[in-house]
C-alpha cells in the first residue's frame, strides 16, 4: 500500500515563527515545507540543523527532528549526523554571518569533501539578530550600526565561491518568488553531494536598502536566459553579475563521487543501523572510560 501523500501542513511546528512580520524567513520557511512535502520526506527522515541567527531559529519551526547548534558550526555538526545515518535527509540553515563569517571555513571544507548535504542560507545583508551590524555579505559603502561613515570592505561573493570550491549544486533563490524558490530547495535536497542555496531574504527592520522593492527591480532568472549549468565557467561568470541586474536560479549543476560514496566504513549501510560489535559489559565499559 501507497503511503499517503504529504502536504506542507504535515511539517508545520508546533511553535509558530516569531520572526519580525515581514521577514524574508517567513518565505524560507513555507518554501522548505512545501519541498519537503512534494519529495515526500517522512518528518521523522528529515534533520534540519542550524547555527545561531534570527534565520537559525528555523528548525524550532518546522515538524522533523532539529539541532539550534553553535554560532558557524552548523556544518560540521550536520556532517556528523550524515556519517552516523547517512540514509537520513539532512539540510543545514543559518544566514549569511554564521555561514559566510564564522563558518565559511567550514563552508569551504564541506564543499571540496561534496558532502551530501543541503545548505540553505538565509541572506539579508546584515546582522538581524545583534540589530543591524555589517555582515560579510554587506555591500561596500553600508551604512550599518558599525559602519556609520559607510562599509569599508569589499563582500563575500557566496556563488562564486561555491563554484569554485568544489560545491555540486550552486543556485540563488529569492524570498518573494515563492514558486522557484521550492523548486530549487527540492532539487537541492534530491540532488547528492553539496548543495547549496543561498537565498535574499530581505531584513525588513535593520536593512533598509536590500528590500523587497530593491531585488524585484534587479533581479532576472536563469532558467529564462538560456544558461547552461553543466558550464562551469558560465556558472563563475553569472556568479559575478551585480548591479542593475542579478540572477537568480541554478547557476551550476555537476555529479561526483560524495565523500560517503568514498568512505569504505560506510559501504554497509548507516553506522547507526549496524551492530557496535561488542558485548554490553564492553559497551557500558567504554561509555564509564569516555565520561
Amino acid at each position: 500500500m501507497d503511503a499517503p501523500a504529504l502536504s506542507p501542513k504535515d511539517f508545520k511546528g508546533l511553535v509558530p515563527p516569531n520572526w519580525c512580520p515581514g521577514c524574508g524567513d517567513f518565505g524560507v520557511l513555507a518554501a522548505l515545507q512545501k519541498a519537503v512535502a512534494g519529495l515526500g520526506i517522512p518528518p521523522h527522515e528529515l534533520l534540519i540543523v542550524s547555527g545561531i541567527g534570527c534565520s537559525s531559529n528555523l528548525p524550532g519551526f518546522i515538524k522533523s527532528y532539529g539541532i539550534h547548534s553553535l554560532h558557524g558550526r552548523a556544518i560540521p555538526v550536520a556532517m556528523g549526523a550524515k556519517l552516523a545515518n547517512h540514509a537520513l535527509r539532512v539540510v543545514v540553515v543559518g544566514g549569511d554571518g554564521d555561514g559566510y563569517g564564522l563558518g565559511v571555513g567550514h563552508f569551504i571544507h564541506a564543499m571540496r569533501r561534496n558532502v551530501d548535504l543541503a545548505y540553505i542560507v538565509m541572506d539579508n545583508q546584515i546582522y538581524g539578530l545583534t540589530t543591524g551590524q555589517a555582515s560579510p555579505t554587506s555591500e561596500r559603502g553600508a551604512r550599518t550600526k558599525t559602519t556609520p561613515a559607510g562599509n569599508p570592505d569589499s563582500p563575500v561573493n557566496p556563488m562564486a565561491l561555491a563554484v569554485a570550491g568544489g560545491a555540486t549544486f550552486v543556485a540563488r533563490g529569492f524570498s518573494g518568488d515563492q514558486p522557484q524558490l521550492s523548486m530549487l530547495f527540492a532539487e537541492a535536497i534530491a540532488h547528492k553531494g553539496f548543495a547549496l542555496v543561498d537565498v535574499f531574504s530581505p531584513c525588513v527592520t535593520f536593512n533598509r536598502t536590500n528590500t523587497y522593492d530593491w531585488f524585484r527591480k534587479r533581479l532576472y532568472r536563469l532558467e529564462a536566459s538560456g544558461h547552461d549549468p553543466s558550464d562551469r565557467a558560465a556558472a563563475l561568470a553569472r556568479a559575478l553579475e551585480w548591479g542593475d541586474r542579478i540572477p537568480t536560479g541554478l547557476f551550476y549543476r555537476a555529479s561526483r563521487p560524495t565523500c560517503i560514496d568514498q568512505e569504505s566504513a560506510l559501504a554497509a549501510g548507516p553506522l547507526v543501523k549496524r551492530p557496535l560489535g561488542l558485548t554490553e559489559a564492553e559497551g557500558h565499559a567504554l561509555l564509564e572510560e569516555m565520561m
